[in-house]
């Protein structure tokens, strides 16, 4: 029995369109070029938005732990803790316009238990207020019944950013042969702020800051040795 067979010849398809790559050695049934370019107003666009995320970006309010560490002293343990901190123009603008922010710093310890949850140990916040007084001209941090002023905003948000013998545990709260999970960070508080503004800040994204928690883990024969952002 005989079959027929149909045969297709390799041919050039030169491309229709300009700036198309030809296609050789193609079977006639070959895909249809499709590219386009970008007209210049869409090139205008994209580029601007693109510019636009990276100013944002560059402008965004940050907060980042860099490292803790836990001392021991006479009356228990004390905290150490270092921030990078960075405002965005809404919360300078903000701070220069005479509205105070609040920052707290967590403290967390856990102990961990193979048969049932971790065990809460210790929880400590500490409330920081930062402001802006137009008749000196200066920025003042305000913690509890202490005050310190400073002639720049960069300079109030250096000491902001460091925490220095916190007392966060008392003696007899840790056990030396228990294994320990401490956990620190520093965030922007908007609920002590006045009421006319919290409506409007919690449904901004710029005042929004916080920094994610840094957790470490130790036993009592490792206090003094500093952990790092990784939480090492």
């Amino acid at each position: 029995r005989s079959m027929l067979f149909s045969t297709v010849t390799p041919m050039r398809v030169r491309s229709a369109v300009n700036n198309c790559f030809p296609v050789q050695n193609t079977m006639a049934f070959s895909m249809p070029c499709w590219k386009k370019r970008l007209s210049p107003g869409w090139r205008h666009g994209l580029i601007g938005a693109l510019l636009a995320l990276f100013s944002l970006l560059a402008n965004a309010a940050d907060i980042t732990a860099r490292g803790a560490q836990l001392l021991g002293d006479d009356d228990g343990y004390v905290l150490n803790a270092d921030f990078d901190l960075t405002l965005n123009p809404r919360l300078e603008d903000a701070i220069a316009k005479g509205v105070s922010l609040y920052f707290v710093i967590d403290f967390e310890l856990n102990r961990s238990r193979w048969y049932w949850f971790d065990e809460q140990v210790a929880s400590r916040s500490r409330s920081i207020q930062l402001s802006y007084h137009a008749l000196t001209r200066q920025y003042r941090l305000t913690r509890g019944n202490l005050h310190q002023s400073f002639p720049t905003l960069g300079d109030a948000l250096r000491i902001l950013a460091r925490t220095r013998n916190w007392h966060v545990l008392d003696k007899g709260q840790l056990k030396g042969d228990q294994t320990y999970q401490a956990a620190v960070r520093l965030r922007l508080d908007l609920t002590q702020m006045p009421k006319t503004f919290q409506v409007t800040a919690l449904a901004n994204r710029e005042w929004t800051l916080s920094a994610d928690w840094m957790r470490w883990l130790f036993t009592l024969a490792e206090i003094g040795q500093a952990a790092n952002g990784d939480g090492r």
